[in-house]
């Protein structure tokens, strides 16, 4: 972008309507605008680092100001562009019976199809496409949580919803069960009016969180979330957590599942979203059972791929170490035992000695 010469559009109001009516053609149940400043998240940001929430998420804090100052990542950035897609297939296993079925792998809704960067970057692409075709060249960047960008606050600016008491973004009328997508550009649009908050005195989600990861309302402790343990954590997982993680294998939807602004969110239509059986509702076993060749294609495409497959027998030997005891869960702990990886070999061994334990 130049920053010296910012595009102008001819129209900034007629443009922001074509916009809205492009992004949803392209399958964006909602597009809104928002302006740059981030002042107060950025304090919010620096609070959060500072305490040490982020736990080994260091990428948090690498990039200076770049993720609070728009205009600092991409030079030129006079409005943001925020769209949102809904991504909870109709077909998938509900949440709750995956968590009455602990021989289940549990796995966040949102990875259980294809992976979301690529089909949203894709779109957001498409969409810029369609806004050079109409004005001529502008400056622009998309992103899809793939850069430093405070996703969730841009998208509250620009009238998407309200960050909730979970810390996700909250839709009065579609819940939580979307992913958001930005593109930064050098077009000066007037921003949309923010929606105010409508949490209330519910509690439900911070009441609901396995490991009390949310420590008081609007308030995400990273170091607790089964989010974090499951798939940003590289090393061991603390003991304190693993028998509240139950069958959760990739992530935790609890605080989403529980949210009464969820009753209203709508299905996707989208086939990249649409589950794959074995990622849906697949036996512990079985998954725990794939070598690293079967695992990769197996999760090819996916967002689960990026943690590897030490990572995912981790956290399987976790789930399988929360089962109840049978001889064919031990039988495939024990297949296990002399893993390569000692990250591997002490999570199975915790795993055998919570079925060696007597009953009480």
């Amino acid at each position: 972008m130049d920053a010296e010469n910012p595009t102008s559009a001819p129209d900034p109001e007629a443009l922001k309507t074509r916009i809205r009516e492009w992004g949803a053609d392209l399958g964006f149940q909602q597009v809104g605008f928002a302006g740059t400043d981030l002042a107060d998240s950025e304090a919010q940001l620096d609070q959060w680092l500072a305490e040490g929430r982020h736990g080994d998420m260091e990428w948090m804090g690498r990039h200076g100001r770049k993720r609070t100052r728009p205009a600092e990542l991409v030079p030129g950035t006079r409005s943001v562009i925020v769209l949102r897609m809904d991504y909870l297939p109709a077909d998938a296993t509900p949440l709750e019976t995956l968590l009455e079925q602990p021989d289940k792998a549990c796995i966040s809704r949102y990875a259980i199809g294809r992976d979301y960067h690529k089909t949203l970057r894709s779109r957001l692409k498409k969409l810029a496409q369609k806004i050079e075709a109409e004005i001529g060249a502008f400056g622009y960047r998309v992103f899809t949580d793939s850069a430093p960008v405070m996703e969730k606050p841009l998208a509250a600016k620009a009238g998407l919803g309200w960050i909730g008491k979970h810390t996700n973004l909250l839709n009065r009328r579609n819940g939580s069960w979307f992913f958001l997508g930005e593109i930064y550009t050098d077009i000066e649009f007037e921003p949309d009016r923010p929606v105010r908050d409508h949490c209330g005195s519910c509690r439900k989600c911070i009441d609901v969180c396995p490991t009390d990861a949310i420590t008081a309302p609007y308030q995400l402790d990273a170091r607790r979330c089964i989010s974090y343990l499951t798939i940003e954590l590289k090393g061991s997982i603390p003991l304190e957590f693993r028998e509240a993680m139950g069958n959760r294998v990739y992530g935790c939807d609890d605080c989403q599942a529980v949210c009464p602004w969820n009753r209203y969110a709508q299905f996707s239509g989208e086939d990249d979203f649409q589950p794959r059986k074995d990622l849906d509702s697949g036996s512990l076993i079985d998954l725990f059972g794939w070598d690293e060749e079967t695992f990769l294609q197996r999760t090819e495409g996916t967002a689960i791929r990026r943690i590897g497959h030490e990572r995912w027998l981790r956290n399987l030997a976790i789930g399988l170490g929360n089962a109840p005891t049978t001889p064919a869960v031990v039988d495939a702990l024990e297949a296990r035992r002399d893993h390569p990886s000692p990250v591997v070999r002490e999570h199975v061994e915790w795993a055998l000695a919570r079925h060696r334990a007597p009953a009480v």
